[in-house]
């Protein structure tokens, strides 16, 4: 059965500039700044998309304030991008103006804005904490200079900390770093390096990414309505470059080195992928991760009801014909839609749910379809053994982790 949404994704395209490994949705240069910028254009649109979707709910669920047994204010609200940094305060407060009045928003909600670190993309801060922004998330990649050139990223290592000390003096209540390894040349020396100067930043959150160098044209979801954008010629050679300098082992090494770095000081690895102080774990990603059902607006932007899974095509100016018309009445964007199979929905309960530390139960490896799986994985050390209130679960193991696919293939 459907239901309605108890977080919101809204991303929002721009950068200054694309990096050559970057696969979002994202639209840079003079889209982005200048006398042919389509932002305001984009940012009316994102608006526009965000009433038509709260109508929608309205119909189906009552509004938040009709005291509806189902509908409640969203618990978070995240906006992606893309720089979402880029946006001007009061375009932000007329957003977030909308989600509070179409749908609702809690009072311990927790709003996630992305920034890059550079002096000229990190946006007013103060502005967005002044329209309700409880999180930021820097787009920080690495603490080594040389790293950050060959990335094509456009800041420095000292980019970050000003970034981050701007965004406590706004009063940020948490922050986020993100950090990616695996890159091309970073020694497992360098990647440690990086992680000391991050940690002596005093975030509250890590994300650490291996770097991916997807091809999405080669996968198919790059035409008129597909969810991704073509990949520049630039950007593929870039990659294939790229791939020669990478190293699977050399990457194991890094995520072990980071996994014990980060445990002896405190850190809890909630997620493969993500670390947090006590209490700054990511709300709005552990709604994905717990497979509850969010909204999502913007070019691009997938959203999940407990049963369809729906996306917006990323191509922006059919998003802005549809939504912002030269004349006629606004519609929903083009996109498509998927309904989840129930054997689907079952796999996938059990994918996200071990990817957190929290993992599955234990009795969920004496289950069919999951048993054969996790029967494998527990006895080639891939799945560990604990209690959680005095029941018996299963997670990955920190090797499990890092061969993850290999279980979740099993599972689908």
């Amino acid at each position: 059965m459907s239901q309605p949404p108890v977080a919101l994704y809204v991303h929002l395209p721009f950068c200054v500039a694309r990096c050559p490994y970057c696969d979002f949705t994202v639209y840079a240069g003079g889209d982005a700044r200048g006398p042919r910028a389509r932002t305001e254009r984009l940012y009316a649109a994102v608006g526009r998309e965000l009433e038509l979707r709260a109508d929608a709910l309205d119909r189906a669920f009552g509004t938040p304030e009709s005291g509806s047994s189902v509908r409640r204010p969203l618990r978070t609200v995240y906006f992606g991008g893309g720089t979402p940094s880029l946006v001007p305060g009061e375009w932000l407060e007329r957003l977030m103006a909308i989600v509070r009045a179409r749908f609702g928003l809690a009072p311990d909600a927790e709003v996630t804005l992305e920034a890059n670190p550079g002096p000229d993309e990190r946006g007013d801060l103060a502005a967005f904490r002044r329209a309700g922004v409880t999180r930021v998330s820097f787009g920080a990649q690495s603490l080594d200079s040389g790293e950050l050139r060959r990335l094509g990223r456009r800041h420095s290592p000292e980019d970050v900390a000003s970034a981050v000390a701007a965004a406590r003096v706004a009063g940020t209540g948490s922050i986020n770093l993100d950090l990616l390894y695996d890159v091309p040349g970073q020694s497992v020396e360098a990647w440690e390096a990086t992680l000391r100067a991050a940690l002596a930043l005093a975030p509250n959150h890590l994300s650490l990414y291996a770097l991916t160098l997807d091809d999405p044209d080669a996968e198919g979801i790059t035409g008129s309505g597909g969810d991704h954008l073509p990949t520049p010629p630039g950007a593929k050679r870039w990659r294939e470059r790229a791939r020669a300098q990478q190293d699977d082992d050399r990457a194991a090494d890094q995520y072990i080195l980071a996994t014990d770095l980060l445990a002896a000081e405190g850190w809890r690895g909630y997620e493969i992928s993500n670390w947090a102080r006590p209490g700054h774990e990511s709300r709005h990603n552990l709604v994905y991760w717990q497979r509850e059902p969010y909204e999502a607006v913007g070019p691009g932007a997938h959203a999940f009801d407990g049963v369809t899974r729906r996306w917006n095509a990323a191509a922006l100016e059919p998003y802005l014909a549809a939504l912002v018309p030269s004349g006629g009445v606004a519609a929903l964007p083009p996109g498509d839609r998927e309904t989840i199979s129930a054997a689907t929905a079952a796999a996938e309960r059990t994918i996200l749910a071990l990817r957190l530390d929290l993992g599955v139960p234990a009795t969920r490896a004496e289950e069919s379809p999951a048993q054969d799986a996790l029967e494998w994985a527990r006895s080639s050390g891939l799945l560990e053994s604990f209690d959680l209130d005095g029941e018996p679960r299963l997670r990955l193991s920190t090797r499990g982790r890092l061969l993850s696919n290999e279980i979740f293939v099993r599972l689908v």
